[in-house]
């Protein structure tokens, strides 16, 4: 019974996008462990910016620098 937990930033994913991403994530279960997709469970937890960091930074704090240097 695979679990698969998928983390992204919170930045306006639709709801087309997270089932591209559930259906992919069970395909390649199957594609690859054999897995019963009626038994794969594939959650999907969006991440506030200020709470994802990258070296030594939020991503909040990398995005401004980026949109600042554009």
């Amino acid at each position: 019974m695979p679990y698969i937990n998928i983390k992204i930033t919170d930045e306006n994913v639709t709801t087309e996008q997270k089932q591209a991403l559930i259906q992919g994530t069970t395909q390649l279960m199957v594609d690859v462990l054999n897995k019963d997709p009626a038994t794969t469970f594939v959650v999907i937890d969006e991440v506030n910016l200020d709470n994802w960091g990258i070296g030594y930074e939020q991503v909040t704090q990398l995005r401004k620098k980026k949109a600042g240097n554009n």
